[in-house]
């Protein structure tokens, strides 16, 4: 289940939502496209400006701690829960709170927003078995690209299919950051918590075993 379209969408409807969410309601920062704050680290640096430098700096360190954090739940603990359920339970708290947090409360919110960013990034990276990024599109893209190239050259139909479920992913991702924006606008910085809601039903989702499943219907064959 993990790897399902299913959880696919609703994992990328909430990196498309983090996103606007930290940049549109939270000043302009990215809380999934590092790259465009470690970009801005060096432009505040260039300029002296080193307490801005930092604003941006914080959601590239939380983000690395989310990784981790996931590896280590990953690697560490045993629970009766499968260890991706723990990290989207936990991704679900924390931008719960992040939605509590006044506008005051802006740098600790970013932070917090990318820190379940990168637990989200390391613990989901494949749809059916192809590398895909629920968080951010540049890879996909490039991913979805090269499918196609392959499709023209081979005509075999698989390629096609998957550039198509690449592209997919991106649209879901943009539906998101659409979702995130309207939600903005009518319910304020709280709107995040409809992140959670997604991340709750993915939660419970994960409680279907889809290959037991499976091996129970051909054992009825």
């Amino acid at each position: 289940m993990s790897e399902s379209i299913e959880l696919g969408v609703i994992l990328a409807l909430v990196g498309g939502f983090m996103d606007v969410y930290s940049y549109v309601g939270r000043g302009g920062v990215f809380a999934n496209a590092q790259t465009g704050n470690i970009l801005l680290v060096g432009v505040h640096i260039s300029e002296g400006n080193i307490p801005l430098a930092m604003h941006f700096l914080l959601p590239v360190l939380c983000f690395s701690a989310g990784i981790m954090m996931s590896d280590l739940v990953h690697e560490r603990f045993s629970s009766a829960l499968h260890w991706r359920q723990l990290t989207v339970l936990a991704e679900a708290l924390i931008l719960l709170g992040v939605g509590l947090l006044p506008s005051g409360c802006d740098m600790l919110a970013n932070g917090l927003t990318s820190l379940a960013c990168g637990m989200q990034v390391e613990s989901f990276r494949k749809i059916r078995g192809r590398g895909i990024a629920t968080t951010m599109c540049i890879g996909n893209l490039r991913s979805a690209l090269q499918n196609v190239d392959d499709y023209i050259i081979t005509h075999e139909r698989g390629f096609l299919a998957n550039g198509l479920l690449y592209f997919g992913v991106i649209a879901v991702f943009a539906c998101g950051a659409v979702l995130g924006n309207w939600c903005l606008e009518r319910f304020g910085l709280s709107a995040i918590g409809i992140c959670s809601l997604l991340l709750l039903a993915a939660f419970f989702m994960m409680f279907s075993d889809r290959e037991a499943t499976g091996e129970c219907e051909a054992d009825g064959e």
